[in-house]
């Protein structure tokens, strides 16, 4: 037997159990990771707490939960390349990376990268999904460099890493954010700008040369200011937004390039991108780990042990 995070309804952290479940293996073509540590994504609970998205996705109850990972392989199926009974990796696997074991299908629609020597299991678990998600709204946007960017949700799980690929591209970052991130922003050479009613005035006061791209992290406000501030609507990014405004470009993890993961370990080896890690909580505390994740004052990413 091993350990998985189920729920066998929808709702929130409370429906989030740690059960013992039979050991999974290999089939032909696949791999098995012995999860060391897992990285939790805004994505994660609304996938657990909202039917209508859970569908989307293809997730019916009973669930496993949470998607990116980071471990060691130790079941490799037959006609698998590539990977080997002891290689460190990471990767995603939609709702089921909550577990002690999971099998991914590296040549279908789970992800599964070798993690460099260099990184830590608990950087590694952090990467795919907001690694992916930051590039491809930085892409959909045009971001480059030159450009004065406007990135809502600066200080989340998907906002650090956005925030730091802009920077690199040489763009100036500004980030909406609560007044309590402003000093982490910085750290990153972002100007913090609080998010809430009146941002494009705040946003136009900092930047009184105006703003040439947005890429809005969380729901649709600092794409609205973009558009009001006379950004055209194709460079302007929406990620998971149920009604993005006309013209904006919504996109996610799944549109990225299949490099970005590469370019994204290259930068955090060579020392030009930090991931911080706002908590780390062992998986008995699944649900005060997503409990915490669901606020908006994380600063970061939050992983989970095993």
């Amino acid at each position: 037997m091993s350990r998985a995070v189920i729920y066998d309804t929808f709702g929130g952290p409370e429906v989030l159990d740690l059960r013992e479940v039979p050991e999974p293996h290999v089939g032909s073509g696949k791999v098995r990771v012995r999860v060391a540590v897992v990285g939790l994504n805004p994505m994660d609970w609304v996938l657990s707490s909202v039917p209508e998205v859970a569908q989307q996705f293809g997730i019916s109850l009973p669930s496993g939960f949470a998607t990116d990972f980071a471990g060691t392989v130790d079941e490799v199926g037959e006609g698998v390349s590539g990977f080997a009974v002891g290689d460190r990796v990471y990767g995603a696997v939609t709702g089921r990376a909550a577990a002690d074991f999971v099998v991914v299908d590296p040549a279908g629609a789970d992800t599964l990268q070798h993690t460099p020597a260099e990184i830590s299991d608990e950087v590694a678990a952090t990467l795919a999904v907001a690694g992916m998600t930051a590039s491809a709204a930085l892409a959909a946007a045009g971001v480059k460099a030159g450009d004065t960017v406007l990135i809502g949700g600066a200080a989340g799980g998907v906002g650090v890493f956005a925030a730091q690929l802009a920077k690199l591209a040489g763009a100036r970052v500004i980030g909406t954010a609560s007044e309590g991130t402003f000093d982490f922003l910085r750290r990153f050479g972002v100007d913090p700008v609080t998010y809430g009613p009146g941002l494009k005035d705040r946003v136009g006061a900092i930047a009184p040369e105006g703003i040439s791209a947005a890429a809005d992290l969380f729901g649709t406000e600092a794409a609205e200011a973009a558009l009001a501030l006379g950004v055209p609507a194709n460079r302007i990014s929406t990620i998971a937004a149920p009604n993005p405004p006309e013209g904006v470009q919504a996109t996610g993890g799944v549109n990225a390039h299949p490099e970005d993961l590469k370019r994204i370990t290259d930068v955090i080896v060579a020392g030009d991108l930090t991931v911080p890690i706002a908590a780390t909580f062992p998986i008995e505390q699944i649900r005060d780990a997503v409990q915490l994740q669901s606020g908006r004052g994380v600063h970061g990413k939050i992983v989970v042990t095993l």
